[in-house]
């Protein structure tokens, strides 16, 4: 008899054969017959991002035939308005080809529920339609809720998933609840939101989404550093002077001014965002790839930060004015729609973090994040020491920077290593020069979208790129007493939009004899 590793490799219906050897990377992963019942489906993120990547998922052939999509919402819709709405998000939103088989399979399993949040009837609606889906259809009683909502609605929503029966397992089927950022406001809030779902949900049923860590080149950081012999020896204090990490954007808060103020830049990015990307730099070689080994080394990672002693001269924030953004003018942020004229949140901020482990003693990381600057990029460059000693002269290396590995994570997604070459000639001229690695240029398939990848995990029940609640909580931990220092301050500085940031930002790093990288 053969062995497992032997066995023909079949694909039936669109479910992997369970015979298939794990150890074969020629299949993809396929998710088991499930239900997703998304909560919020009228909504932005609804419409631009989980919509759309469910149909290329589809599309894809990683979804099983009888999928169900259940929408939740107030509208007065019908299923047909539910379909019609959705389809319209495909068609402006997908990434992949339209194809009107994938579309009538899909759409086939798709049923809208009217009700608010706090109507027990509606739940029970939602309960029975749910409960006939998964009868008609094969879910095998396997139901991930996604609460693409307010944080502030969370407690009502669980309650009626309790109390309807649907967070209940039955005949061997799971339960999981997926959330969006933020993960409370500060520590405290975090600890009550993680309780409120440990009333319903076990730990390992709840999925947090950091949409960045979905991304191909997020990703990549694991695989440049530790399937490569070429990095991994020089990743470390010996060799590295500093690490730069930037998520710069060219737009303001457009009409989230509700949930924006009181929030601000660094709650909004660098307490989930910017943390996660430091702690996939910098942390040790996990054991594996498994959910419990990358997390352990991260939060290791994250329980290792040190704040520095003087917050003045370690942080930095600011507000964007009005100026020039692509050749349009734009107002300040203190002139958005529903943002009080006296407003105090920081639309930049910028933080001097260190790291008191073996690998990086030594070594600051430099966090920033800002709106209405000069472009879109979001960056990790791992900047090395300059070399002990030049056989050349003052001249000929004048304009020589610092070797650099930089990894882009968005919008042109790939790896840049910089580095010092001779110029043509007869003179020893030395000019630095990049060597680019770019995804689009040396794969032939487009990357995935970020929420294409978590939803397929949260559907298989894959959760390495979720952030546990011991990494939450680590995060609140290090922001909580800046943005303490921050309230004890006045106004945030102004700068004006299009630009660089505040000038607090450039000094924070001149005060150490660096510069941030030009934008």
């Amino acid at each position: 008899m053969s062995s497992p590793a032997q066995r023909p490799i079949r694909q039936t219906d669109g479910v992997v054969n369970p015979l298939r050897d794990p150890r074969d990377k020629r299949l993809p992963r396929v998710a088991p017959p499930c239900m997703l019942i998304l909560f919020g489906v009228t909504g932005d993120l609804a419409r631009k991002k989980l919509l759309p990547a469910i149909y290329d998922l589809a599309n894809r052939g990683l979804l099983p035939p009888g999928f169900s999509l259940v929408g939740f919402a107030r509208r007065d819709w019908e299923n047909q308005d539910f379909r019609a709405v959705a389809f319209e998000a495909v068609k402006e939103h997908a990434r992949t080809p339209f194809r009107e088989d994938v579309w009538e399979q899909l759409c086939a399993g798709m049923h809208f529920v009217q009700g608010e949040l706090d109507d027990p009837a509606a739940f029970d609606r939602l309960a029975e339609t749910v409960k006939e889906l998964d009868r008609t259809r094969g879910a095998g009683g396997n139901y991930a809720f996604y609460l693409s909502i307010p944080p502030k609605l969370f407690p009502v929503a669980t309650e009626q998933l309790q109390r309807s029966g649907l967070a209940q397992r039955h005949n061997g089927g799971w339960r999981r609840v997926v959330i969006e950022k933020p993960f409370g406001h500060d520590l405290a809030s975090a600890v009550e939101l993680n309780n409120l779902l440990h009333k319903v949900f076990p730990e390992e049923s709840i999925f947090r989404i950091d949409h960045y860590l979905g991304k191909e080149t997020v990703q990549n950081i694991l695989a440049l550093r530790f399937a490569n012999t070429l990095f991994e020896p020089v990743w470390n204090r010996s060799y590295v002077d500093h690490v730069q990490i930037t998520m710069a954007e060219d737009i303001g808060i457009g009409g989230r001014a509700g949930y924006y103020d009181g929030i601000g830049a660094a709650r909004d990015v660098i307490q989930n965002h910017l943390l996660q990307l430091m702690a996939l730099t910098a942390m040790e070689e996990p054991t594996s790839f498994d959910a419990q080994a990358v997390r352990m080394e991260k939060a290791k990672v994250l329980s290792s930060v040190r704040l520095p002693d003087d917050l003045d001269l370690a942080t930095a924030r600011g507000q964007y004015a009005a100026g020039w953004q692509g050749g349009v003018k734009v107002q300040g942020y203190l002139e958005e729609e529903g943002i009080p004229s006296n407003s105090t949140t920081e639309t930049y901020s910028a933080i001097k973090l260190g790291i008191d482990s073996r690998r990086w003693a030594g070594v600051p990381f430099y966090l920033r994040t800002g709106k209405r600057l000069c472009r879109r990029v979001t960056e990790v460059a791992v900047m090395f020491q300059r070399a002990p000693h030049l056989p050349f002269s003052e001249t000929d290396t004048e304009e020589l920077g610092q070797n650099a590995l930089v990894i882009r994570v968005q919008p042109d997604e790939g790896v840049t290593v910089r580095f010092g070459s001779k110029v043509p000639g007869t003179s020893m001229e030395v000019r630095d020069v990049n060597m680019d690695f770019a995804y689009g240029e040396s794969f032939t398939e487009a990357s995935p979208e970020a929420y294409e990848r978590l939803l397929l995990d949260v559907l298989i029940g894959d959760p390495p790129l979720f952030p546990r609640q011991e990494e939450v909580e680590l995060s609140w931990t290090i922001l909580d007493p800046i943005e303490a220092h921050w309230a004890k301050q006045g106004k945030p500085e102004q700068y004006p939009a299009g630009g660089y940031g505040p000038q607090s930002a450039d000094e924070l790093m001149a005060r150490d004899g660096r510069q941030w990288r030009r934008l």
